[in-house]
């Protein structure tokens, strides 16, 4: 039996998905690098750098006013709440932050209703993220039932946010 190579009575056209004139290269991620270049620094972990090297605020330490009590409610600022685009501080869930003497920060906050989603891991993270605060010793955090939560207690921008002024 004859293979099909052996019988070539015929020139074959080209296939219509084939070019008579040769391709280009294709490109190649190699190709853009400069291999003279010098080599790319190795990258560091250093996203705790900052964190760790920050000092405590300078001032009193406690008392309403003080700096480090700021720097606990802009720290309270950066929760969200998972369901409504707006930190916790200005949709009206922390009632008060106190920041004694020994720099022991105390949050009094409630959640907008006991069944909410997260009423057992928000006080935790309130808790983490005020005790994260340079300067603050320890943290505590107060969850209260009484005075409830309404919407009156958000703020001006989180009503805005949320289309409700």
């Amino acid at each position: 039996m004859n293979k099909p190579d052996d019988n070539k009575d015929f020139v074959a056209a080209p296939a219509p998905n084939e070019d008579v004139v040769t391709k280009p290269p294709r490109a190649r991620v190699e190709d853009a690098v400069d291999p003279d270049a010098a080599p790319a620094p190795k990258r560091e972990r250093d996203y705790l750098d900052g964190f760790l090297h920050q000092k405590p605020a300078e001032g009193p330490v406690g008392g309403a006013g003080s700096d480090l009590q700021q720097a606990v409610i802009d720290a309270l600022k950066e929760i969200y709440d998972p369901e409504i685009p707006v930190n916790i501080y200005d949709l009206g869930l922390i009632y008060g932050v106190e920041v004694d003497d020994e720099a022991d920060a105390t949050v009094t906050m409630t959640l907008t209703t006991p069944h909410c989603p997260v009423a057992e891991t928000m006080p935790g993270e309130v808790e983490l993220r005020a005790s994260s605060v340079p300067g603050i010793r320890d943290a505590e955090v107060n969850l209260v039932w009484d005075p409830p939560w309404s919407p009156e207690k958000m703020s001006d921008e989180a009503r805005l946010e949320l289309g409700m002024l």
